[in-house]
Formats: structure tokens, C-alpha cells, sequence
């Protein structure tokens, strides 16, 4: 779960919810609350921290600070010449999580009864050894990178407000590899060189693209070695790009195995006055309000039973007809788009000769 989504969303006003002592509380507030809606509707989560960053990472991190920067000086301004719209768009993109958000979050999970581990460094990576060793159903994020580091099924949009509306996203990996023909080391070059936490991406490159070079030349050296080879200079490579660094560490990702005793994990009972101590005698929230969540919480950890997801997201296999049509469609679309390609060609080659006539 991201800390900084609720930094973001879980506001009054356009501002971060505050305690009277000023205090930020929009994560616990976010935390809190999503919590409790996963365990009512049965699901125990177990929640993993990021740990420190790989020296990889370090460039992505740079930049992300520097609009932070720059978004902090436009939100200055906006605060004396601009709109009510651009306070809150730059508002928001100033928001940082600090070490205090992590470690309030943490207590707010211990209070509740809820495990959590903190990674070595990345929190996806560590995610996916879970999954993989069936510790947990999936891995739940709304980074895709969570894919690159071999998690068997990846969960979007679990944490999603209510009112946003979003069907909850299930992919599993083994298919995804199956329909777009190809390994997990192909699939994490398709990722890298379409841009990931670690590097930029390879400019004009987009999908498709990269799909296609992927699939023409198998591996990434392979596609480096075709886009420096090109006498017409078509696509650049970054000049400080070591995406074979990068592919190493969706490879071999720095994490403890899951048998590791930091890895052992288990639901307790909550601590309802602890939490009222916290979230109400220090963080100004609704005692009735938290009595009652802490109870309902209570209630669901002792006579809920781990469900599988389906139980609650029931997914639906398509027939194989409905798979044909679909492929039939896919197939037309393609044709179309080739088709409408060679008129726009002819059109414009006789739009060209039609001009040099007339001159």
C-alpha cells in the first residue's frame, strides 16, 4: 500500500488532514480505514516497507527530488497569482513521505494486529518471494515493476478508494508471458527499455516498439547493438544507461528468502485502547469512530478464515469462442489500421505529385 497515495487523496479541502497540534494524519487516516475495508470483506494483508534504496535507484530519486523542488517554487507562486485548481494540482505534487509517515504507519499496524516486514530495499521484490513461496495470495501494487521481480500474481487498484470505482486488476505473470510470447528475461528487457525505477526510458521508443525489438532481436544487447548499428540514427540510447545493472537487480534483488524468521508473520488481537490512545488522545480522531472500527476489527480477526480472493473478485474465464472473437477483432483491427496506413500514404504521395504539377 502506498503511504504517499493517502498523502495525496485523503484530504478536506484540497489540504492534508491535520491534528490541532498541526500534525499530518491523512496516512493514518488512509491507512486506518482501507485497513479495516480489506479485513471485512475477509482478506488478512500483510504489508511490506520499502527498505533502502539500491545505489541504482539513486538517479530516479535525484529527479523525483528536483520536481518536488520545482513544484514547491510553482506552488508558492500559484498561492498568490493562480487559481484555487492550481494550489491543490501543486500542492499535491510537493508531497513527501518522510521517515516519521513510515514509522507512525508501522505503530498504527502493530496496534491494529496487523504484520508487516520491512524489506531489505525494494518492498516488491520482497513482496514476490512471498507469492512465490505461497505465504500470501499475490502481491498487491500499483507498481508494475512488481511483475519484473517474478511475482507469480500481481493486484491493482486493491486499495482504491470506494468512490473511485475500480475493478480490482488480477495478473498473473505466467499468462502474461504466454501472450506476448516470450521469457521473463525478455519480459524485463521489454520493461527496461521501456523505462523503469532504475532508467530512463529509450526516447520515441513506445510499446509496440519495444515489443517489436524485442521480439526481433530476443535480447536487450541485441537491440542496443541494432540501435547504434543503424545508419539512420532512428532511436538514441541514454548515454548513462546500465540497463544490464538493472536487469540484475530484477534478477537477483537484494530480499531474505521466506524462510527467513524475519519473514514469519501472524495476525494478533488489537489493542483498542492503545489505538484510542494513539489515533484519538494523540492524533485528534473520532474516539466513538475508532471504538467501533477497532471492535468491528476485533470481531473479523477472530472468526474470519483467509479467503481466496475470487471469493470476493470472482473472475470469470472467457470461452473459446469469446477467445476466437477476440482474436478475430484483434486481427481485423490490425488489418484496418494497415489498410487506413497505405491510403494515408497514397493520399499524401498523390497530394505530393499534385503539387509538383501545379508548380
Amino acid at each position: 500500500m502506498s503511504i504517499y497515495s493517502f498523502l495525496v487523496a485523503v484530504r478536506s479541502d484540497g489540504q492534508q488532514l491535520m491534528s490541532d497540534t498541526g500534525e499530518t494524519t491523512s496516512h493514518l487516516m488512509g491507512m486506518f480505514y482501507r485497513t479495516l475495508r480489506i479485513v471485512d470483506n475477509g482478506i488478512k494483508p500483510l504489508y511490506v516497507f520499502d527498505g533502502a534504496p539500491p545505489k541504482l535507484k539513486s538517479g530516479e530519486l535525484a529527479k523525483r527530488f528536483a520536481r518536488k523542488n520545482e513544484a514547491s517554487e510553482q506552488h508558492e507562486e500559484a498561492k498568490e497569482t493562480g487559481t484555487a485548481e492550481e494550489v491543490e494540482k501543486f500542492s499535491r505534487r510537493t508531497v513527501r513521505v518522510t521517515r516519521e509517515h513510515n514509522e507512525e504507519c508501522r505503530r498504527l499496524l502493530r496496534l491494529m494486529g496487523i504484520p508487516f516486514i520491512v524489506a531489505p530495499t525494494e518492498a516488491e521484490a520482497q513482496c514476490a518471494v512471498l507469492a512465490r513461496a505461497g505465504k500470501v495470495y499475490a502481491a498487491a501494487s500499483e507498481d508494475m515493476d512488481t511483475l519484473t521481480f517474478d511475482s507469480p500474481i500481481l493486484l491493482r487498484h486493491l486499495t482504491f478508494s470506494e468512490q473511485r470505482k475500480e475493478p480490482i486488476q488480477e495478473i498473473h505473470l505466467d499468462k502474461t508471458l504466454e501472450g506476448l510470447n516470450m521469457d521473463r528475461k525478455q519480459f524485463i528487457d521489454l520493461c527496461i527499455l521501456l523505462g523503469c525505477d532504475y532508467l530512463d526510458p529509450v526516447p520515441k521508443i513506445g510499446p509496440n516498439t519495444a515489443l517489436k525489438l524485442i521480439r526481433d532481436h530476443g535480447t536487450l544487447e541485441k537491440v542496443v547493438e541494432f540501435i547504434e548499428s543503424d545508419p539512420k540514427k532512428k532511436y538514441a540510447i541514454p548515454e548513462d544507461w546500465p540497463y544490464q545493472d538493472a536487469r540484475e537487480l530484477f534478477l537477483h534483488p537484494d530480499v531474505r528468502s521466506a524462510d527467513d524468521p524475519e519473514c514469519d508473520f501472524k495476525w494478533e488481537a488489537p489493542d483498542v485502547e492503545g489505538l484510542v490512545q494513539f489515533l484519538v488522545n494523540e492524533k485528534g480522531f473520532n474516539e466513538d469512530r475508532v471504538r467501533s472500527a477497532a471492535q468491528k476489527l476485533q470481531k473479523n480477526v477472530k472468526t474470519a478464515q483467509q479467503s481466496r480472493l475470487e471469493g470476493f473478485f470472482k473472475a470469470i474465464p472467457k470461452t473459446e469462442d469469446q477467445k476466437k472473437d477476440l482474436k478475430r477483432k484483434h486481427e481485423e483491427k490490425v488489418a484496418d489500421a494497415k489498410k487506413k496506413k497505405k491510403e494515408d500514404a497514397k493520399t499524401k504521395k498523390e497530394t505530393k505529385a499534385k503539387a509538383h504539377l501545379n508548380s
